[in-house]
């Protein structure tokens, strides 16, 4: 599998995008992009386990897609559990307690 400069020069503008957008998040949207990045990360997932399933990937491309998958697998779980505690912050409490 051969690198083509277009490719890494997409995932640099990418990368610097993405660093410069986010940072200038403020702290009140962060949850709310929270959930957001939940689906990015399921969308990474999935293209890691295609990477996986590959019958010619080299053995480099196999380490890389099971790091992708565990990397994007904890975003997706955490995120998840994140947005939930921040919903359950919203929710009537009883007056019994």
């Amino acid at each position: 599998m051969t690198f083509d400069s277009s490719l890494i020069a997409i995932f640099m503008l990418a990368a610097f995008l993405g660093y410069h957008l986010i940072r200038r998040v403020s702290s009140l949207l962060h949850s709310p992009l929270m959930s957001l990045t939940n689906a990015i990360a399921a969308v990474a997932v999935v293209g890691a386990l295609l990477v996986l399933g590959e019958g010619e990937a080299s053995p480099l491309a196999r380490v890389l897609g099971f790091i992708a998958v565990t990397a994007a697998t904890v975003n997706l779980v955490s995120g998840f559990l994140i947005t939930d505690r921040m919903l359950k912050m919203f929710k009537p409490r009883s007056r019994d307690q």
